[in-house]
């Protein structure tokens, strides 16, 4: 059952009108229909950043397994840093896109209360960043293009992650995509948190689902230092320039991939086509451009930011 947002509540008040089971009114129904369709594109023709933030956090929303199952196929799921252990916050595994041969690395925030905690609700620490590593040069060594699924609301904050090398595995992933000789895509399909999602998003092309969220900081860690006030989170989410046309604007991303009105919790089909289509549009412009080119392309467009 999908869980309404604050701003939904109208459609939630018409989806009931329609559920009920003593209404037998075909002409009745139709009409609710077209009223829930009518608004529902009346208000996301007009969101405010702090309500594609909520549209990004959606519970409903598609996760990183969710497109990996329903986009590639033959998937098979790499694991561990050889390292340390096994962080479930990173998906990453060879997969086939229309017979194309990727590896396949991403955040995976969960879909229950279970799952979440077993994947830290999409929060990775450094043996998940450093098994990213190690797929990138999986990646390189057999000529892989690497497709990177980022849903994160950052990396994963507390003490022993810290004393493992957070920063460092972090900055790791960063220099290591720069130098990788084949090409990268990455996809930001919900949160882009801080630098546990730069760390899968240094990429040839980055592209933004229309409602997801690309930030430095959440606006509720925004607002709490720089107006010390929780009440200022909308005005924090105005200032952050997190959406994907603020990004596109600032040359943060070089695409976005559209949502149907709804958002993609509503229309997870059309979804799941429109980021395959985009995602082998790209990866066909990408192999005409030699290896040497694409890595100082790769360098240039980060360093000018």
């Amino acid at each position: 059952m999908i869980q309404y947002l604050d701003f939904e509540k109208q459609i939630k008040i018409i989806d009931e009108k329609i559920n009920n089971n003593n209404l037998n009114d075909n002409k009745l129904i139709e009409n609710l229909h077209n009223e829930r369709n009518l608004l529902i594109k009346k208000i996301y023709s007009n969101l405010s950043s702090w309500q594609r933030v909520q549209i990004a956090r959606h519970p409903n929303r598609p996760h990183t397994l969710d497109y990996i199952q329903n986009i590639f196929s033959d998937f098979v799921n790499l694991s561990g840093d050889r390292k340390f252990s096994e962080d479930k916050a990173i998906i990453a595994g060879f997969g086939k896109i229309e017979n194309i041969s990727v590896m396949i690395i991403g955040t995976e925030k969960g879909n229950s209360m279970e799952s979440r905690i077993k994947h830290n609700f999409g929060m990775a620490k450094p043996e998940g960043y450093r098994k990213a590593q190690r797929m990138f040069q999986i990646a390189e060594k057999f000529k892989l293009p690497i497709i990177t699924l980022v849903d994160t609301a950052g990396a994963f904050p507390g003490k022993e992650a810290e004393e493992r090398g957070q920063a460092e595995s972090i900055a790791k992933c960063i220099s290591l995509s720069l130098k990788i000789k084949t090409p990268i895509i990455s996809i930001i399909i919900g949160e882009g948190g801080s630098g546990g999602a730069i760390a899968l998003a240094t990429a040839d092309i980055v592209m933004m689902l229309e409602n997801s969220i690309y930030s430095v900081i959440s606006p509720e860690g925004c607002a709490s230092i720089l107006w010390r006030d929780q009440e200022a989170t909308e005005t924090a989410a105005e200032s952050l320039k997190l959406t994907a046309s603020e990004c596109l604007k600032l040359n943060v991303i070089n695409n976005i991939i559209p949502e149907k009105v709804g958002g993609a919790h509503r229309n997870r089909e059309e979804q799941y086509n429109l980021v395959k289509k985009h995602i082998l549009d790209n990866l066909i412009n990408l192999r005409n451009i030699s290896i040497e080119d694409l890595v100082n392309k790769r360098n240039n467009k980060f360093l000018e930011l």
